[in-house]
């Protein structure tokens, strides 16, 4: 009866170990939904390639192009920035993997190369109100590195390495 007992609490104690994180109302962001981890690459082609024989898909996604939109023109540490990279992404069931080749002008991904080299730059959540969720980043200490968007769209990149060891990009589609 004892060791049934001690089997009991000792089960019961490992579960509580593995429970789901509970948001509370001091929340930066609208949902615990990571959308996205956003990899920095030198070769986007040579990387895509790789990813794709990774995970087993036949052919790498189409690339496209990321640079400023007239509605929402990038913005790198609060000044206007020419900014492009060539993206290509991998959906997955449950997250989506973004491989950045940073191409030409001052950016965040130009700027993670040249100190760290390739790897991951970001993990991504989509926010329902950009501006009120870039506010409470920033009051809580995580400065806008990064700002643009495209026309159904747009992204911030907050700079969360002091406290988060990472860069939260968030995302709002409209």
């Amino acid at each position: 009866m004892k060791t049934g007992m001690y089997i009991l609490v000792a089960a019961s104690i490992f579960l509580l170990g593995f429970s789901v994180a509970k948001k509370t109302d001091g929340s930066l962001i609208d949902n615990q939904k990571m959308t996205q981890v956003g990899i920095i690459v030198e070769d986007i082609e040579k990387a895509a390639e790789a990813w794709s024989s990774f995970l087993g898909v036949e052919e790498a996604p189409r690339m496209s192009i990321a640079e400023g939109h007239e509605s929402k023109p990038t913005m790198f540490k609060g000044n206007p920035s020419d900014a492009k990279a060539k993206l290509a992404f991998f959906k997955l069931d449950n997250i989506t993997i973004e491989l950045i080749e940073p191409l030409e002008g001052p950016s965040t991904w130009r700027e993670f190369l040249e100190e760290k080299g390739p790897g991951i730059h970001h993990v991504a959540f989509n926010v329902g109100d950009m501006d009120r969720t870039v506010q409470k980043f920033s009051e809580a200490g995580i400065p806008e590195l990064q700002h643009g968007g495209w026309g159904t769209g747009e992204y911030a990149y907050m700079d969360g390495s002091g406290s988060l060891e990472l860069i939260i990009e968030l995302l709002e589609n409209y």
